[in-house]
């Protein structure tokens, strides 16, 4: 039996309350009963839950030790107990549901069975293609992923393989030339496989936990006992067998309080029911339903744009929440058409050089997109301008080989170092990254080799974070940095590097950054083109909805006509018509059209030269086109790159990071006069105006005079 509750001694209940808004507050003094919290994005659920729980160990209703708190991600459950400790509630357990799953499993195991519990698969993919094999079912790569993906639908779902072919047909599910049948045959031959090498998959860890309390009414009890009180992150995520696990966590007890968005609902394909989010109240009777509306994230007019995508739209059957933006006004959201994909790809990387020019962390911009065949275009983009990039994977930081190889040599080579011994904590974390693979500059192209060298430079950020922002004053040593990097992995806090976030929006769910990109909102990418059923269209618009909401302050949403220039007209998203003008929505090209999209959009641009319409994002920010003759004056380009060098140097940033090489170009042939005149330049603004103005006019004007203009 756990111990009585007791006061915690280090926490006050009242300061606890005190930085809370009113339903925030009315959540972390609910401390009994079935709660439901509907949070919309940025409404500060994991600040909401996290004192809930300090709160009731501060007045002693809860003790730490009987409370567990489940969510979806390693990252996520280290969020919950880094902030859990900060308020004071050490010894609340926070973990994945597999997490816990597998915790209980491993301990009962043993007492109920008397061997160890059978050791988890890393991949199922050889197991499946196996199976298949073993049926005479010829798979390619693609088609094997279906059959594993349809596998784990079933297992999260509760079917059985001999009900595959009716369930899935009545759940809409279907592999392109696989019929239910040969999956049914295939799901039943891999779970044979599996069981004649004494192994469990992922899904099974669950269903070993639930089995173990359904069956062992001791092994329930003892878990009931340990855990009084729960609390559900992501709940609109929750799928059949973890709802079923829940229950049986749960017994008869009503100390559940589940958080969730039915708006952000985006995991359907993978077994999610949002309904037990959305039908909460009804199953739980007497429950408090309190909705968090308040949204901190974003601006006002990125707050609007997500209003609005959602605006009259239920999530599982109720209504999205309308988000209160509680942010000081930003930049108006930017539309933006082009020609074709390269195109639009080039606008975004102008764009968020722009963003950098004005101030902006790499790190802090993300760029997504619907799928990863997306992503090649805008990666060359970027990688053209030399601007770092960082492709975002799986959750398992920690767990990557090369990233477990680092923090082990990392501990080593500390212990053996004393102070500053070989530089600065930076350069001595470069030294022990750089025997591990790492490079000053990242390597071409995508697959492991980036992937490695993506893990580690995330690594040498911290070095970098700690050594620019010392604690009490004094430098970090490598020690330092090494019990730095430990302790986050304890709490899964995963390191960001220096880059700009190449992401899926699935991926990027949960997550933030000041400037967001969305790449390829239009009919066919988003709503995808496989989404035929109305049910799969909504999910498509919760999916651009999150997309929206990662944003912080600047949002810029695109698409392109064609996918190379040729081919059949695409048209933007439906799901933009509530924030696009007319024209736009229509697909026109009329001068309505080109007032209601960015400055960037390629209708509005003509080459100085020629005249003829601009199709290219390195060709509107110079003003014409890359074929046409050049119209500046050589001495006054070479003046602008000997200052813009001068800059670089004294800020100790990349040249283009001042102004790009297309923006002197611009200025050189626009030859401004005045401030007014420099900021109608492609690239530059007023922030760069204000900044570098009077120099810059300088050099047009000194030039210009010489030259008799």
């Amino acid at each position: 039996m756990p111990p009585a509750p007791s006061r915690s001694a280090t926490a006050d209940p009242e300061a606890l309350l005190a930085g809370l808004d009113p339903e925030q507050r009315e959540v972390a003094t609910t401390l009994g009963g079935p709660v439901a919290v509907i949070a919309g994005a940025g409404t500060g659920k994991t600040r909401a839950i996290t004192h809930r729980i300090a709160y009731g160990v501060a007045t002693g209703v809860y003790n730490p030790t009987a409370v567990l708190a489940v969510t979806f991600t390693t990252r996520a459950a280290g969020e919950l107990r880094g902030r859990l400790q900060q308020l004071g509630a050490r010894g609340v357990q926070a973990r994945t549901f597999h997490s816990a799953a597998l915790r209980q499993a491993q301990y009962f195991w043993p007492q109920v069975y008397g061997g160890e519990l059978p050791s988890v698969l890393d991949n199922r993919m050889s197991l499946v293609a196996e199976a298949a094999s073993r049926l005479r079912v010829r798979v390619d790569t693609p088609r094997l992923r279906d059959l594993v993906s349809e596998v784990a639908w079933a297992k999260v779902s509760n079917v059985s393989a001999e009900d595959y072919p009716r369930l899935a047909a009545a759940a809409g599910r279907s592999i392109a030339s696989v019929d239910p049948e040969t999956v049914a045959r295939v799901f039943t031959a891999y779970e044979a496989a599996k069981r004649d090498r004494g192994r469990i998959d992922f899904e099974d860890i669950l269903l070993c936990a639930a089995a173990l309390m359904s069956e062992h009414e001791e092994v329930a009890d003892t878990i009931r006992r340990t855990y009084r009180h729960l609390v559900v992150d992501e709940y609109q995520d929750v799928s059949p067998l973890q709802e079923a696990l829940l229950t049986l966590w749960r017994g008869d007890r009503s100390d559940v309080c589940v958080v969730g968005d039915p708006a952000q609902t985006i995991h359907s394909f993978a077994g999610a029911q949002a309904s037990y989010l959305t039908d909460f109240a009804r199953r739980h009777r007497g429950a408090t339903v309190v909705k968090l509306v308040r949204d901190y994230r974003s601006t006002p007019q990125v707050v609007g744009a997500a209003n609005k995508i959602m605006a009259g739209v239920k999530a599982g059957g109720i209504s999205a929440v309308t988000l209160q933006a509680q942010q000081p006004p930003g930049p108006e959201v930017e539309y933006a058409e082009a020609p074709d994909e390269a195109a639009e790809a080039a606008g975004i990387a102008d764009w968020l050089v722009r963003r950098a020019q004005a101030g902006v962390e790499w790190r802090d911009m993300a760029v997504l997109f619907r799928i990863n065949a997306q992503s090649p275009a805008i990666e060359q983009a970027l990688a053209d301008r030399q601007v770092p990039y960082l492709v975002r994977g799986g959750e398992r930081f920690y767990e990557r080989p090369e990233v477990r190889q680092a923090l082990l040599t990392l501990r080593t080579e500390s212990r053996a170092m004393t102070g500053q011994e070989g530089g600065s904590a930076v350069d001595q974390m470069k030294a022990v990254l750089g025997s591990l693979g790492w490079t000053s500059t990242p390597p071409e192209g995508a697959g492991a080799v980036r992937e490695r060298w993506e893990s580690l430079a995330a690594l040498l950020t911290v070095a970098e974070d700690l050594s620019a922002r010392p604690a009490g004053g004094a430098p970090p040593d490598l020690r330092a940095v090494s019990a730095e990097l430990d302790a986050r992995a304890e709490a899964q806090h995963v390191p960001v590097a220096q880059g700009v976030t190449v992401s899926t929006l699935h991926s990027a769910k949960g997550l933030e950054w000041e400037s967001v990109a969305l790449l390829g909102v239009q009919e066919g990418s988003l709503p995808f083109v496989l989404a035929t059923r109305p049910e799969q269209v909504e999910e498509e618009r919760r999916l651009l909805y999150v997309g929206v909401t990662r944003a912080r302050t600047a949002l810029r949403v695109s698409w392109s006509r064609t996918r190379n220039g040729g081919g059949s007209t695409r048209k933007p998203s439906r799901f933009l018509d509530p924030v696009l003008p007319e024209s736009a929505r229509a697909g026109q090209s009329g001068p309505s059209a080109r007032r209601g999209r960015s400055r960037a959009s390629v209708l509005s641009q003509h080459c100085r030269s020629c005249g003829m319409a601009l199709g290219d994002a390195a060709e509107r920010k110079i003003g014409r086109h890359l074929s046409c003759p050049a119209t500046f004056d050589d001495k006054t380009m070479a003046l602008l790159k000997e200052w813009r060098k001068q800059q670089s140097s004294e800020q100790k940033v990349p040249a283009f990071v001042v102004f790009t090489d297309a923006t002197l170009i611009a200025i050189a042939e626009a030859r401004p006069r005045n401030r007014a005149d420099l900021i109608k330049v492609q690239g530059l603004g007023p922030t760069k105006a204000e900044r570098y103005g009077d120099e810059v006019l300088a050099i047009v004007a000194d030039e210009a005079g010489r030259d008799g203009v």
